[in-house]
């Protein structure tokens, strides 16, 4: 089932969802950096900005999502889609909360728990993770925004009369 939302016959979801992915866990490994050598640039400025750059990246990246999402009709398929959705969600809601904590305004919520934002950034990456393999099962199992080949590729010259030894 080709994608709705699509370039030239390529679906776009899947051409934006590297970049929040991407952010998102760079943002984690700037937080464990952090904890790890204690300069507060890796989590004031690297961890909050790749948090921010990856939460936008995802909001952009759910557009397209959500019009192919809309155009499923194999109930299978919108099974593991509405659970794609709500993990990407949850975890979009995840990494948001852990921003808004890294802000003045939300540091002074978790003045007791100042490591908060961290481990939420971890069950973020963590969820992150699964809406990933299910994002893989929609496309690999289900053929969600795939496009049906009409012809089988087909070899060439050089590749047809070759015998294995």
């Amino acid at each position: 089932m080709a994608s709705r939302a699509s370039i030239g016959g390529h679906p776009i979801h899947p051409m934006l969802i590297p970049f929040p992915i991407g952010l998102l866990v760079f943002s984690l490994i700037a937080d464990l950096i952090y904890l790890w050598r204690g300069n507060p640039v890796w989590e004031s400025y690297i961890a909050f900005y790749t948090l921010l750059g990856g939460i936008i990246g995802a909001a952009a990246a759910a557009i397209p999502g959500l019009i192919d999402w809309a155009t499923l009709t194999d109930r299978a398929a919108v099974k593991v889609a509405n659970w794609h959705a709500r993990v990407n969600i949850t975890g979009l809601v995840i990494f948001i909360a852990s921003f808004y904590l890294r802000t003045t305004s939300g540091a002074k919520w978790i003045a007791g728990l100042p490591s908060l934002p961290i481990i939420l950034s971890i069950v973020g990456v963590v969820g992150l993770s699964i809406a990933g393999y299910l994002g893989g099962e929609l496309v690999f199992r289900h053929g969600v925004a795939v496009a049906a080949s009409s012809t089988a590729p087909e070899k060439p010259e050089a590749q047809r009369h070759v015998r294995a030894a």
